[in-house]
C-alpha cells in the first residue's frame, strides 16, 4: 500500500510540474498576440485589451501563470479573438 501511495504522489507531482510549465510558456504568446491585434486598433476595446495584457505580463513574471493566461484570455476575447 506504501508503494502505491509513493507511486500516486510522483506521478500527481509530475502531472503538476508539466501543467504549470506549459502555462508558464503559454503567457507571452496570447500577450503577444494581445498585443499585435491592438497595435493598430484606437477604440475603448483596444484599450482595454492593451490594459489587461500589461497585468497579464505582471502576473507571468510573478509567477502567476494561470491568473496570467486567464487576463490574456480576457483581453483576446474583448479583441474578438
Amino acid at each position: 500500500m506504501g508503494r502505491v501511495a509513493l507511486a500516486v504522489s510522483v506521478a500527481l507531482a509530475l502531472v503538476v510540474a508539466v501543467a504549470g510549465t506549459s502555462s508558464a510558456f503559454q503567457c507571452p504568446t496570447l500577450i503577444k498576440q494581445v498585443g499585435d491585434a491592438a497595435s493598430n486598433r484606437f477604440d475603448d476595446a483596444s484599450n482595454k485589451a492593451r490594459q489587461l495584457a500589461a497585468e497579464a505580463e505582471e502576473l507571468h513574471k510573478a509567477g502567476k501563470h494561470a491568473e496570467s493566461v486567464a487576463k490574456a484570455q480576457e483581453a483576446k476575447k474583448l479583441l474578438g479573438l
